[in-house]
C-alpha cells in the first residue's frame, strides 16, 4: 500500500462494454463502526461481509490494542469480543491507522471518555491531516491532545478521567465530527446532545440504537438534533455489511461511460444520506436502476443496473446534498467530463481536507486529459465534452488517495488515449479487488512500469 511500500503506477484504456456482475465488497463506514461499536460491548458481536481493506484491517488492529479480541474467520466472517463501555485498556503502543480519516477519528472519539492515552499516526497523507475538528469537541468533555502543528498526527490524546456530557453544535456537515461525539458520549453521564445543520450520514446513529443505546434524532429549526444517553451496557449483535455505495460508484459510472455496457452491481446500501450520487447521475440522464429493493440489517439494500448512457447532461448538484454524496464528488466529475455542458458542485468545501485536496487534484488531473475545470474554495465546475471526445492521454497524481487513483482509472476507460496514475497503490485501503473486479468485466486497467 502507498505510503508503505513503493508506487503502483497503474494504466487504463479504452475498452469494449463492461458486461457482467460487480460483487464490491462491503460498506467502509458500517465495517469501521461494526468493529469499534463491537469492541464497546458486552459479548460477542459476529460481522458478515466485513471490508477487509487496510482502512478497516488498521481498525481492527487498534481494537485489538485497546484490549478486544478481534477474529478473522476468513470470508469476510470477523468477531469482536468486546471489553463494554468504558472497558479500553492503555494500549502498549502507538495506534497506526494508515489512511483512515474516518477511522482515526471514530478511535479516538471511542476513547476520548476513557482514563488512559493513546499516542494516534497514520502514513504521510493522513499526517498531514487536520485533526482539530476532532479534538476540539473531545476536549470539552475534559480529553487532552497534543500533536504537531495544526493539530496533526502523531498525536497523543489524554482520556478524560471524569469525563462530562457535552452539547455540540457541528460547525461543518462531517459524519467523522459527529460520529466521534457520539461515541465519547458512551462514557459521559447524563446526556450529549449533537446538532448538525445539515444531516450527514447516519449509521453511527443507527447502530448505536441496534447495540442498545437510548438514542434520539429530532427535527428542528436548528437541524438535526441528536440525544445520547451516556453509559449504557451495549449488547452484541450479528451484523450483516452491506455493500459498500461508494466502491459501487466506480462500476456503476464506468458503464454509463463505456459504450455498450451493462452491468449489475448487487447488494448495494441505499441508507439516504449516502445515496445522493445515484440521484444526481440520474438528473444527469444516466440509465441507472434499482432492482429487488430491499431492507437487510435495518438498511435500505438494491441491486443497481447501470448501461451505457451516450447522452448525458451537465446539472447543477444542489448544495445541500453533498454531505450525501462527498466522497464520490471525484467520479462524478469524471462522468461530468463525458456529458454535454456544465456540471456545478457547490458546497462541497469538505473535499479540500479529505485524503488529499480533491478538488485540486481531480481539477489538475481532469486539466491535463483535456478537460475544462473552473473551481473555488468550496466549488468547482466541470464543462464536460460529450460522449467520444475526452482527449485522455495524461499522467496523473494520486496523492495517496483512493479515491483520485481509481477515478482517473475510470477516466480513461472512455478516453480517446490511456490514462496513467503515478500510484494506485492506495486503491488498497477501500477496494481491494478492484482491478480483478473491473477486468473481469472488461476494463482494460493494469499495472505499468
Amino acid at each position: 500500500m502507498s505510503g508503505h511500500g513503493e508506487p503502483i503506477p497503474m494504466i487504463s484504456t479504452a475498452c469494449g462494454p463492461l458486461t457482467g456482475t460487480a460483487e464490491v465488497p462491503g460498506d467502509k463506514s458500517i465495517s469501521h463502526r461494526s468493529l469499534i461499536l463491537g469492541a464497546m460491548c458486552i459479548g460477542e458481536t459476529t460481522i458478515e461481509g466485513l471490508l477487509e481493506g487496510q482502512d478497516v484491517l488498521d481498525t481492527a488492529r487498534a481494537m485489538r490494542a485497546f484490549g478486544a479480541r478481534v477474529t478473522d474467520h476468513g470470508g469476510g466472517r470477523w468477531s469482536v469480543q468486546g471489553v463494554g463501555v468504558g472497558g479500553f485498556a492503555e494500549p502498549d503502543g502507538v495506534i497506526d491507522c494508515g489512511n483512515s480519516g474516518t477511522g482515526v477519528r471514530l478511535i479516538m472519539g471511542s476513547m476520548a471518555t476513557s482514563p488512559i492515552s493513546a499516542t494516534f499516526t497514520g502514513d504521510a497523507s493522513l499526517n498531514g491531516r487536520p485533526m482539530a475538528r476532532v479534538t476540539d469537541p473531545l476536549a470539552l468533555f475534559g480529553c487532552q491532545a497534543v500533536g504537531r502543528k495544526g493539530g496533526r498526527l502523531p498525536m497523543t490524546l489524554v482520556g478524560a478521567a471524569d469525563p462530562v456530557p457535552v452539547r455540540y453544535v457541528v460547525p461543518v456537515p462531517s459524519a467523522q465530527v459527529k460520529s466521534a461525539v457520539l461515541l465519547a458520549g458512551l462514557n459521559a453521564p447524563g446526556k450529549t446532545v449533537v446538532i448538525e445543520a445539515e444531516a450527514t450520514r447516519d449509521h453511527t446513529e443507527r447502530m448505536l440504537a441496534g447495540f442498545g443505546a437510548e438514542i434520539t434524532v429530532e427535527d428542528s429549526d436548528a437541524g438535526r438534533v441528536i440525544t445520547l444517553t451516556g453509559q449504557p451496557e451495549l449488547t452484541a449483535q450479528h451484523i450483516e455489511v452491506p455493500r459498500d455505495p461508494s466502491s459501487a460508484a466506480f462500476p456503476v459510472c464506468a458503464a454509463l461511460i463505456v459504450p455498450g455496457s451493462d452491468v449489475l452491481v448487487p447488494g448495494i446500501g441505499l441508507n439516504p444520506t449516502r445515496a445522493g450520487l445515484f440521484t444526481t447521475l440520474r438528473e444527469m440522464g444516466a440509465d441507472l436502476t434499482y432492482e429487488n429493493e430491499r431492507i437487510e440489517g435495518g438498511e435500505p439494500v438494491a441491486d443497481l443496473r447501470a448501461r451505457f448512457s451516450p447522452d448525458l447532461k451537465g446539472i447543477e448538484v444542489p448544495p445541500e446534498r453533498a454531505a450525501s454524496m462527498i466522497d464520490e464528488y471525484p467520479v462524478l466529475s469524471v462522468v461530468a467530463s463525458y456529458a454535454q455542458g456544465q456540471t456545478v458542485m457547490r458546497g462541497v468545501k469538505e473535499l479540500r481536507v479529505k485524503e488529499s485536496d480533491r478538488i485540486d487534484a481531480m481539477a489538475t488531473g481532469l486539466r491535463a486529459n483535456g478537460i475544462e475545470v473552473e473551481d473555488g474554495p468550496d466549488w468547482w465546475v466541470v464543462t464536460g465534452k460529450g460522449h467520444g471526445n475526452v482527449p485522455g492521454g495524461a499522467l496523473c497524481a494520486s496523492h495517496l488517495d483512493h479515491r483520485i487513483a481509481m477515478s482517473f482509472l475510470i477516466l480513461g476507460m472512455a478516453s480517446q488515449t490511456p490514462v496513467r496514475v503515478d500510484d494506485g497503490g492506495p486503491i488498497a485501503t477501500s477496494f481491494p479487488i478492484f482491478e480483478p473486479l473491473m477486468r473481469s468485466l472488461g476494463a482494460q486497467v493494469s499495472r505499468s512500469v
